[in-house]
């Protein structure tokens, strides 16, 4: 069976992959993983199952191909029981599976959820692990103690070393032992590399489309497909009780329309969620702002500030420029500032 490193050169070869050392450095780690979950698990009665291998923590800065080598690893384990999935959506079928044990009085809702995910599955794949959110801080510890004493490997990318998830957040003290188990259980590795790939493929490249037609909706489609890199799923963000959904996510990256996040009763503290969670936000059908929609005006003058603030980078498309969206209408003097920071955004540097 083919190894990680020949799936890699493959890659390189037909031009797919740019060679970068950092990413090559992680390779024997992925191997050795894969070569040991091919191994054929022999159980008998006298006979003790072997060891699972230490799972992979790679973390490292946004659009340095982290994902990416995820994609090779999953697709080289073949017929492996494997799932790759976004963290935070993983997180909410949890929550969801453990909601419904406790509406049957199942004495403890997290073994039997932990359970079903032992049941299916050799290896769990991650996008971006972060820990943002009390409930999921609470149960996590426990929740990857079950899935690793059943030796299920985890593999997961981060933008954040171990000791910094969930950094400040709410009872912080109950969570260090999840670090130490990490850390335990998994090689944390750091993938060091100068450049952004993300960053290049939009280099030199429009972010702004406008106006919102047939044209402009092709574009922004193949700057999406490019971005993403496959099947999206959407991703469900918990913020003080309410549900915040982007409707596609993958790699970092998110697609949404306007009126997703501006046609609904959204705040300041949903848009931060979206800001810390994505790294690229595909906004499409920003229509002409006015008195007549002013509510979805100031929801998107937040929204902007959000990602401003975040350095998250914005690709849209819009009925007319920047300077031109917002013309009459109480607010209009106050979108100057929006208008500008659209503009600064469109910049090539920024993101970086």
């Amino acid at each position: 069976m083919t190894d990680m490193s020949s799936i890699y050169e493959a890659g390189v070869a037909a031009g797919t992959i740019r060679p970068d050392p950092a990413q090559t450095r992680v390779l024997p780690e992925f191997e050795r993983i894969r070569t040991a979950l091919h191994q054929p698990v022999k159980r008998g009665l006298f006979r003790k199952a072997p060891e699972p291998p230490k799972g992979l923590y790679l973390w490292g800065g946004v659009g340095r191909g982290k994902s990416m080598l995820m994609d090779l690893f999953v697709d080289g384990l073949g017929d492996v029981p494997t799932r790759r999935v976004h963290f935070h959506a993983f997180m909410q079928e949890i929550h969801a599976a453990m909601h419904a044990a406790r509406q049957r009085k199942v004495e403890d809702p997290l073994e039997e959820v932990a359970e079903a995910v032992i049941a299916q599955l050799r290896c769990l794949a991650f996008d971006e692990m972060q820990i943002t959110d009390i409930t999921d801080a609470m149960i996590v510890g426990r929740l990857f103690e079950k899935l690793f004493d059943a030796g299920v490997v985890v593999v997961t990318t981060s933008n954040r070393l171990p000791d910094d998830l969930y950094k400040d957040g709410l009872n912080r003290q109950l969570f260090l032992p999840f670090i130490a188990l990490i850390k335990e259980r998994m090689v944390v590795h750091e993938l060091v590399s100068d450049t952004d790939y993300r960053q290049n493929r939009l280099q030199g490249a429009p972010t702004y489309f406008t106006p919102v037609n047939a044209e402009t909706r092709d574009k922004i489609r193949a700057v999406w497909e490019d971005l993403s890199g496959g099947p999206a799923e959407p991703l469900i963000l918990h913020v003080k009780g309410r549900e915040v959904e982007l409707p596609a996510y993958r790699n970092g990256v998110a697609r949404a329309r306007f009126y997703d996040l501006c046609g609904k009763m959204l705040g300041p503290a949903d848009y931060l969620a979206v800001a810390e969670a994505v790294k690229v936000l595909v906004l499409e059908d920003i229509p002409s702002l006015s008195r007549n929609n002013f509510n979805e005006a100031k929801r998107f003058v937040t929204l902007v500030d959000a990602l401003y603030e975040a350095r998250v980078r914005l690709i849209c498309s819009a009925q007319a420029e920047p300077e031109m969206l917002y013309l009459e209408g109480d607010g209009a003097f106050e979108f100057e500032r929006t208008a500008s920071r659209l503009r600064e955004m469109m910049g090539e540097d920024w993101g970086k």
